[in-house]
C-alpha cells in the first residue's frame, strides 16, 4: 500500500540532488543514494510529505503571520537540523516506515529556512499525527461480517502531521537552503505522481469484472445496452491506462541517469482520473 508517493519522491530527488550538487558542490546525492540502498535492502515503505497548510495563499512562507504554516528549519548543530511546522492531507503516512519532507511551492531568497528536504522515521520524536476519518470508516462498527470492510487491518487513512523540533541528522538531509531548486523538485514530483495515478485502472478492472459477472448471473450478458455500458467502462478505464503508459514511454533521461516521464501526458492521465472512474462507477450502477 502507498508505494507510489515514496517512489515518486525518490525519483524526483535522484535528479534534483544531483543537480544541486552540480551547482553548489554539496554531497546530497551521495547521502540520498545511501538512503535508497537502506530502504531497498530493508523493503521499507516511504511516505512523501509535500503539502503544507499554507495559510494565506497570496503570501509566501516567510510572509505568513504564523511561521509554522510551512515546514521550516528552526535550529541546527553539528549533528543535524531541527524542523517545525506541519504537513497536511497525507494518505498512508501512519503505515509508512519513513517520511520524506519536501517543500510544496516555489521559494525565494527570503524563504531559505523553508528549503528543507529530509527523511525521518514515521515514529520520530516531536511528530504528532492528527488522524482523519474516511467516509466509510463506520462500516467497521456496523456488524454484518467482514464482507464490506476491505483490508480491515491495513486500510487507508489520512492525517495531518505536526512537527515540533523534529531532528534530522545530516546524512538524511537532501536539501538545506537551496531555495532555487524547490520548484524543480515540486514539478518533477508532480510529473511522476500524476502519471502514478494509472494505478486507478486496477480498481477499474475489478469494477468492470464485477459488473460483467453480475450481468452473467442475471442472464443478460448479451443484451445490447448492457454490452454498451461494459464497453464504455472498458474504454474509459483503458484511456486512463493509455495516458499513463504513454507518459512513461515518452520519458527522457536526466543528468543523474533516471528518466522523467512526459509532463503533458502525466497531466492528461491525472485529469482523466478526476473524471472517468466516477463515470465508470455510474455505468456500473
Amino acid at each position: 500500500f502507498q508505494r507510489c508517493v515514496g517512489m515518486d519522491a525518490l525519483n524526483s530527488l535522484h535528479s534534483t540532488t544531483y543537480e544541486i550538487d552540480e551547482k553548489h558542490g554539496t554531497d546530497y546525492h551521495k547521502r540520498f543514494l545511501e538512503f535508497v540502498k537502506m530502504i531497498q535492502k530493508e523493503n521499507l515503505v516511504i511516505g512523501g510529505a509535500m503539502t503544507d497548510p499554507k495559510g494565506d495563499r497570496s503570501k509566501g512562507p516567510s510572509e505568513q503571520d504564523d511561521p509554522d504554516l510551512f515546514t521550516r528549519i528552526v535550529d541546527s548543530d553539528e549533528k543535524g537540523v531541527y524542523v517545525s511546522g506541519a504537513k497536511a492531507h497525507h494518505t498512508g503516512c501512519i503505515n509508512s516506515h519513513w517520511i520524506i519532507l519536501m517543500p510544496t511551492i516555489r521559494l525565494t531568497q527570503n524563504d531559505k529556512e523553508y528549503a528543507i528536504v529530509g527523511a525521518i522515521p514515521a515514529d520520530v520524536k516531536g511528530l504528532t499525527y492528527i488522524y482523519g476519518r474516511q467516509s466509510c470508516d463506520t462500516r467497521v462498527m456496523e456488524g454484518g461480517g467482514d464482507i464490506d470492510l476491505g483490508n480491515a487491518k491495513f486500510g487507508g487513512q489520512e492525517a495531518m502531521m505536526i512537527l515540533d523540533r523534529v531532528f534530522i541528522p545530516w546524512d538524511k538531509v537532501f536539501m538545506n537552503g537551496e531555495f532555487e531548486f524547490a520548484s524543480m523538485l515540486v514539478e518533477r514530483f508532480t510529473c511522476y505522481h500524476r502519471r502514478s495515478y494509472v494505478c486507478k485502472t486496477g480498481l477499474g478492472d475489478v469494477l468492470i469484472g464485477a459488473a460483467a459477472t453480475i450481468a452473467d448471473y442475471n442472464g443478460v450478458p448479451n443484451v445490447s445496452h448492457i454490452k454498451d455500458k461494459i464497453i464504455e467502462m472498458t474504454h474509459l478505464n483503458e484511456t486512463i491506462f493509455a495516458a499513463g503508459i504513454a507518459s512513461s514511454h515518452q520519458g527522457h533521461k536526466m543528468k543523474s541517469g533516471v528518466y522523467l516521464n512526459d509532463d503533458m501526458l502525466a497531466q492528461v492521465c491525472k485529469h482523466n482520473v478526476t473524471r472517468f472512474p466516477y463515470e465508470t462507477s455510474r455505468l456500473a450502477q
